[in-house]
C-alpha cells in the first residue's frame, strides 16, 4: 500500500444512503449555484478578476458534481464510493480554495459587507478552528469517528446524517486546505513550518488509521449487515493512491502560497540606522556632507 491518506474527514467508503430518499440529481443544484454565483460575481469585478482563479473554482464544483452526481449513482461498491469521497473531501476543495472566493467577494461587495467579512475574519472562533493544527485534527478525529464507530453503518440507513457527513466532508477539507494555503485573508495564519508540520501529522495520522482499517475490514466499519472484506480493502488501497496525489497537490499549493507572499515580492526595508543617514545626508535636512 501507499504511504499516504486524506486530509479530511472524507474517506468512508460506502454509505448505502445513496439515493434512498429519491433525490437522484438533486444535489447538483447546490454546485450549480456555487459555480454560477462565482462567475456571476467575477464578471461584476471592476479590476478584471483573475481567470486562473475562476478556473480554480469552475474545476472544484466540476469534481463535486462527479462526486454527487454520476458516481452517486452507481450501485453500492466501496470502490465507487471512495472515488466519491475522495473527491469530496480532498480534491474538490482545493480547488475551491484556490479560487479565492472571500477575496472575489471583498472586491465587489459594498462597504458594509466588507466591513462584516473583515470582522468575520478577525473573530477567536475561526482563529482557532482555521488553525492548521486544529484543522487537521478535526478533520483526523471525524475520520475516526466515522470509521471506528457505529456512524458509518448509521449513515446508511439513515438518508439525512448521510448527507450531512457529505457536507462535513467539503467543510472539514476546505478549511484544511485554506489553513495550509489558501490565497484568501487568514489573520494570525502560522508561519510555513507549523502548516508543513499539520500536513505531514495529517497524513501520518490516515495512514495509521488506513492501515488499521485495512487490517480489520472483516470488522470494521462496526454495525455493517453485508460486509464485503476484499472490496473494502481494495477501496483503502485507492484511499492511499488517491490520498497521495491530493496531498502532493496540496503541498504544491502550500509551497507557491509562501512562494508568492506579499511580504516576500516586496523590496526589503533597508534598516532604520541606514534610513537615519540618508534622511539627515539629504541636501533639504542639513546635509551631512554640507561644509560649515
Amino acid at each position: 500500500m501507499a504511504h499516504g491518506s486524506g486530509w479530511s474527514g472524507s474517506l468512508p467508503f460506502a454509505h448505502g444512503g445513496h439515493g434512498v430518499d429519491g433525490s437522484g440529481w438533486l444535489p447538483l443544484v447546490p454546485v450549480a449555484l456555487l459555480a454560477g454565483g462565482y462567475l456571476l460575481t467575477a464578471v461584476r469585478d471592476p479590476r478584471g478578476w483573475d481567470h486562473r482563479r475562476t478556473a480554480a473554482w469552475l474545476g472544484g464544483c466540476a469534481l463535486l458534481a462527479v462526486a454527487v452526481g454520476p458516481l452517486a449513482q452507481l450501485p453500492d461498491d466501496p470502490r465507487g464510493h471512495m472515488a466519491q469521497h475522495l473527491l469530496l473531501g480532498m480534491l474538490a476543495p482545493l480547488g475551491l480554495v484556490l479560487g479565492a472566493p472571500v477575496t472575489l467577494l471583498l472586491r465587489v461587495a459594498p462597504p458594509p459587507t466588507r466591513r462584516l467579512v473583515g470582522r468575520l475574519l478577525r473573530a477567536r472562533l475561526l482563529h482557532l478552528i482555521a488553525h492548521p493544527v486544529t484543522a487537521a485534527l478535526l478533520g483526523t478525529g471525524g475520520l475516526a469517528l466515522v470509521l471506528l464507530t457505529p456512524l458509518y453503518a448509521a449513515a446508511e440507513r439513515n438518508s439525512v446524517l448521510h448527507h450531512a457527513l457529505h457536507l462535513h466532508y467539503v467543510a472539514a477539507g476546505y478549511l484544511f486546505a485554506w489553513a495550509l494555503a489558501g490565497p484568501d485573508p487568514a489573520p494570525r495564519r502560522p508561519g510555513l513550518a507549523v502548516r508543513v508540520g499539520a500536513l505531514l501529522g495529517a497524513a501520518a495520522g490516515h495512514a495509521v488509521l488506513a492501515k488499521y482499517l485495512y487490517a480489520n475490514a472483516e470488522t470494521l466499519p462496526p454495525g455493517l449487515i453485508d460486509r464485503d472484506p476484499a472490496a473494502f480493502q481494495s477501496a483503502a488501497q485507492l484511499m492511499y493512491y488517491g490520498g497521495d496525489l491530493a496531498e502532493l497537490l496540496l503541498a504544491v499549493a502550500l509551497f507557491a502560497t509562501w512562494y508568492n507572499r506579499p511580504d516576500r515580492l516586496r523590496p526589503p526595508r533597508p534598516p532604520r540606522s541606514t534610513r537615519l543617514i540618508k534622511k539627515f545626508a539629504s541636501p533639504g535636512n542639513g546635509s551631512l556632507t554640507r561644509t560649515s
